[in-house]
């Protein structure tokens, strides 16, 4: 028996009847024979791993630029938060860990640069031009422009990771229906990674938020109306002065951090508390009957998800209304409106392959491709470039 079809049939004894099993996956675009000692969606996890839109992620804005400091969360950092959050509660229903983990891994990698701005003003710039989506260019990534393979374009990822990219969604962010993903819900490890999402940017855009002073403990007490927070900080407070040894140092920032993990914890067994309840509720005992249901099966409690909404708008209201926050998002627009317009009304200025492209192709598409492809820092180099009469252009940076 080979290394794959052992871990087949270890999935086939430990994972739930509701989880996705490898060998019952629906396949590739291109047919490609299996991996000796890897299931298919262990292939899928390392191929995005190793992907250029990927690696992309360590310099793409979560919330607040990546330039202005080094601490905070970037879409990479993000994305691993996800991934983590993912796998616990994987594990705890019985999902499939390795699917779950492939989902997470890519679940961002179509957004543009400088996060929610970046794609907004890509939404404005391609209205009544094909649009723009960053679960379709998620799609898109791994289904054609990211060339590492010379049998197909993209990674030729499995249906069911596929899936998750384009069936993503949170509260702020609705999926798009496609006729290749008609079910009514997706899978089971799809739904674990947008409560993952969810929980994952909800506290850590509340844990920098605190960090930077946009937020206070005070402020978040008075105002949020969240009897979460007020839970996860009283009893960090109640762990601090428990703690001699933590009595002697700063204690504000170790208080509100302190905090914030319990309010991962707490969002998390609300989950695990909740899903098992659904599936048992409706007899949930096939991949099949979870993508039947009209609601997923795996969602935070009522009273919790009110709470959690309650907070999530409150940092909404409060962070990104702040004047310092509005001027990254101000710069971050101009930069991608005026790099997208330049490139569009004279393509002889991009790389040379996609001048090839533009010959036969949308060039409102290519255009946005390369632009949703860039880092911050790229972006901004690249608008140095065009527009600064001082900076050099002999010596050409590399190109995505």
């Amino acid at each position: 028996m080979s290394v794959r079809n052992r871990i087949e049939e270890e999935e086939e004894r430990r994972l739930a009847p509701y989880a996705t099993k490898s060998r019952e996956s629906r396949g590739r675009k291109h047919e490609e024979p299996p991996h000796e000692y890897r299931v298919s969606f262990q292939r899928d996890r390392d191929r995005i791993i190793h992907s250029a839109a990927f690696r992309a992620l360590q310099y793409k804005t979560q919330v607040f630029v990546i330039h202005e400091a080094d601490f905070y969360r970037t879409r990479l950092t993000h994305t691993l938060e996800v991934m983590q959050i993912s796998r616990i509660l994987a594990r705890s229903l019985g999902a499939n860990e390795d699917l779950v983990e492939a989902i997470a891994l890519a679940h961002d990698i179509g957004h543009p640069p400088f996060g929610h701005a970046g794609e907004e003003e890509l939404q404005t710039l391609m209205k009544d031009k094909g649009g723009f989506d960053h679960n379709l260019q998620s799609l898109r990534i791994v289904d054609a422009t990211e060339l590492r393979y010379p049998d197909f374009p993209g990674l030729n990822l499995s249906w069911e990771t596929r899936e998750g990219l384009a069936r993503h969604e949170t509260r702020y962010d609705e999926a798009l229906r496609l006729d290749e993903f008609p079910e009514s819900q997706p899978g089971i490890e799809t739904q674990i990674v947008n409560v993952a999402d969810e929980i994952a940017y909800s506290t850590h855009d509340l844990d920098d938020a605190l960090t930077l002073g946009f937020i206070t403990e005070e402020g978040l007490e008075k105002e949020s109306d969240s009897q979460l927070w007020r839970q996860a900080y009283e009893a960090a407070g109640q762990d601090l002065r428990a703690n001699r040894k933590l009595q002697k140092t700063e204690s504000s920032r170790l208080r509100y951090r302190r905090a914030v993990r319990n309010l991962i914890e707490g969002l998390s067994k609300d989950v695990l508390v909740q899903a098992p309840e659904n599936i048992d509720k409706y007899g949930i005992d096939s991949p099949a009957k979870v993508r039947s249901l009209s609601t997923p099966v795996v969602a935070f409690s009522e009273n919790t998800y009110a709470d959690l909404n309650r907070l999530s708008e409150y940092i909404k209201k409060t962070v990104f209304s702040h004047s310092v926050v509005l001027m990254m998002l101000h710069k971050a627009r101009k930069i991608l409106r005026e790099l997208f317009n330049t490139f569009a009304e004279h393509a002889e200025l991009l790389p040379e392959e996609l001048q090839e492209r533009s010959k036969t192709e949308n060039i409102y598409r290519i255009v946005c491709d390369y632009i949703a492809g860039m880092t911050d820092r790229y972006a901004m180099d690249m608008y140095d470039m065009l527009f600064e009469p001082y900076e050099r252009t002999l010596t050409r940076f590399g190109r995505k």
